[in-house]
């Protein structure tokens, strides 16, 4: 009993006297995040809003098929105040996909930066078969069934047509790696896309459930780093101080019962 409190007590020792060592050393402060040596930045910044469908109407479907609807009146503002932002970035390459909502969110950062945006079509949105042009906004707002079950079991392909979801997360890293390789290291880049793109690519570099990050805001940026050793981190998510002022506008922000979308 005595020899066992006596070893105890020479351990509780060895730990203090260690202890007492390494709060001898000195460190500096802790400090802001800088890129890692080798690393690549990427911003996904998904589109500004856009306009709505009147009552039996549709988007417009460019030559995929996919809805290709414009920016709003709003969207076009999200979008000025988002190139405003990022044109104190460093950036040196810019990208963007098949749809115009992507090309007229980044028309500012163009006009400010110079930058000629790359198009990446493996980045555009999950294509959501035959409610692509504009019947998922409808159906989202009258709480169809189906699409409560899509968010229930976290699968786009349950709906009529849709892109399977393995394929849609192929295809979107596809295009994360292109951006990527066309950065290469030690740069920063940013890629406008869309709220599917962003979730897909929150979870593979989180690990999380499918739906986990599904409602990234408009115009919000996402942050991405890539390591040298091709590790994938996420830096930030859902970025939207640029449009703080915009959020006393009723017609601007939603309401706590819409769906997360």
């Amino acid at each position: 009993m005595t020899d066992h409190r006596a070893a105890r007590s020479a351990n509780v020792g060895e730990v203090s006297s260690k202890d007492d060592a390494t709060t001898q050393r000195s460190v500096g402060p802790q400090r802001l995040f800088t890129l890692p040596p080798g690393a690549t930045e990427i911003l996904l910044v998904r589109h500004g809003s856009t306009a709505g469908v009147d009552a039996g109407g549709t988007f417009p479907v460019n030559e995929d098929g996919d809805g290709d609807p414009p920016l709003s009146d709003d969207g076009e503002e999200q979008a000025r105040l988002v190139g405003e932002r990022l044109s104190h970035e460093p950036l040196s390459r810019l990208f963007v996909t098949t749809l115009q909502r992507t090309h007229q969110t980044a028309a500012r950062l163009v006009e400010l930066t110079g930058l000629v945006p790359e198009v990446v079509a493996d980045l555009r949105e999950i294509h959501l078969g035959d409610w692509d042009a504009g019947e998922y906004r409808v159906r989202i707002a009258d709480r169809d069934p189906l699409i409560m079950r899509s968010f229930v079991e976290q699968r786009w392909d349950l709906i009529p047509g849709a892109e399977k979801d393995e394929l849609f997360a192929e295809r979107v890293r596809r295009g994360f790696d292109h951006v990527v390789a066309q950065a290469g290291p030690d740069t920063t880049v940013a890629a406008v896309v869309h709220g599917g793109v962003i979730a897909e690519m929150c979870r593979q570099a989180t690990g999380s459930e499918p739906f986990a990050f599904l409602g990234a805001d408009n115009t919000s940026v996402n942050r991405f780093v890539v390591f040298p050793d091709g590790r994938l981190r996420l830096r930030s998510y859902n970025d939207t101080g640029h449009l703080d002022g915009l959020r006393d506008r009723p017609w601007v922000t939603g309401t706590a019962s819409e769906p997360i979308t």
